[in-house]
């Protein structure tokens, strides 16, 4: 019996980072700080509407481009939020989760040899999706100091070329933590403005944004909402990372190519789930307390970390707290976290792992969004330090 031989379309891509520390977090008993989600129960009324749905008979294939209701809901709450109006017709496309969107939308509109800018350190699906479609990516490293991440748009001005058809942007950002704010979206507008680059922005973590900071949204900015395919999931907002629903809102002719890629992709998302989200968005207040929520959170592990020898860098957004370990230890990033996860029993995720090209900064990247039981133990533990 003979195989085949194979040659794989994703030569640089293994098990992943997180699946590796996960593994290495339940053999040694660690706090789990790695991944990125939730080990808190959603609010019981959204899985109240989930069995109220099932009983109600939407059970079956969703419509391609997402329940009626949904995509009508997912435009109202961006026009209240952000100020744009979205035809939900036309210009909301419901996925299974960000990461189908992201792929989906790289596909419909990067070609053989295009090249992508993307922002590095970058969560880890981008550049796989990039390789998938034939596109190039183009790498651009934020500046990091003790002011935290940032992003060098003259660096990715740059970094354009005749070939550039997409940037990549993510904010709130993972893993850093860091937000764009006006003066970035004016930055990266006047880049792509009356060029033929588009825009892909990664907004799934839109409503941890803190101190009263408003989330800049690429949907805020008419130059740049007109060329961008903008991307949040209900997963992040909601605690439900299990159940895969997110969304896309993009201009009419984007949605167009993207429902193409995406009607053959997946198809279809789980009905009960959109059809639950649906009556779930009509009150404003899940959302609108999310940031209070993590906020208080990120405070009770930072100050829990304050007498530590970590150095703690700004956590602007998203529910991931980065930190220096120099003053501890000059292991890499890699074997820092591990020796982290099996001898202090608290698992991070090193921040190298999200550059293409190897990048030590001595940097780690914790979780905060567990239960206060969870993240005291965790400081129990590194308080040793």
């Amino acid at each position: 019996m003979s195989i085949p031989t194979l040659v794989t379309r994703l030569p640089q891509v293994g098990t992943t980072v997180f699946t590796q520390m996960s593994q290495l977090a339940l053999e040694h008993g660690a706090v789990n700080l790695g991944q990125g989600f939730p080990d808190f129960a959603c609010d019981p009324k959204l899985v109240d509407l989930v069995s109220e749905a099932m009983r109600a008979g939407h059970n079956q294939y969703a419509p391609m481009t997402g329940v009626p209701a949904l995509r009508e809901a997912i435009a109202a709450k961006i026009a209240a939020t952000y100020g744009h109006r979205y035809d939900p017709a036309t210009e909301i496309t419901v996925t299974v989760g960000a990461s189908q969107a992201i792929q989906s939308a790289i596909l419909a509109v990067v070609h053989p040899g295009d090249e992508v800018i993307v922002i590095e350190p970058a969560y880890d699906c981008y550049a796989p999706a990039v390789a998938l479609a034939g596109g190039v990516v183009v790498p651009v490293a934020m500046l990091v100091d003790e002011n935290g991440y940032s992003v060098p748009w003259d660096a990715v001005r740059a970094a354009v070329t005749p070939r550039t058809r997409m940037i990549v942007v993510n904010t709130p950002h993972n893993p850093t933590g860091t937000i764009l704010r006006q003066h970035d979206l004016d930055a990266l507008a006047a880049i792509v403005d009356g060029s033929q680059i588009l825009v892909l922005s990664d907004e799934v973590y839109e409503h941890m944004v803190y101190e009263g900071e408003p989330h800049a949204s690429v949907s805020r900015h008419p130059v740049l909402a007109e060329r961008a395919f903008v991307v949040s999931s209900f997963g992040k907002a909601f605690h439900v990372t299990g159940w895969k629903v997110g969304h896309v809102a993009a201009p009419a002719a984007l949605t167009a190519e993207f429902r193409k890629v995406h009607q053959y992709n997946v198809f279809s998302v789980a009905t009960p789930m959109q059809h639950a989200i649906a009556a779930y968005l009509q009150d404003p207040a899940p959302w609108c307390d999310l940031p209070a929520f993590y906020q208080a959170k990120r405070d009770l592990f930072r100050a829990g970390l304050a007498g530590s020898r970590f150095t703690l860098l700004p956590s602007d957004g998203t529910y991931f707290q980065c930190v220096r370990y120099d003053a501890i230890s000059d292991l890499s990033e890699v074997a820092f976290a591990k020796w982290l996860t099996s001898q202090i029993k608290v698992a991070a995720i090193p921040v190298s792992v999200f550059y293409s090209q190897p990048t030590e900064s001595k940097i780690v990247r914790f979780c905060f969004a567990k239960k206060d039981e969870t993240l005291q133990l965790a400081l129990e533990r590194l308080a040793r330090l």
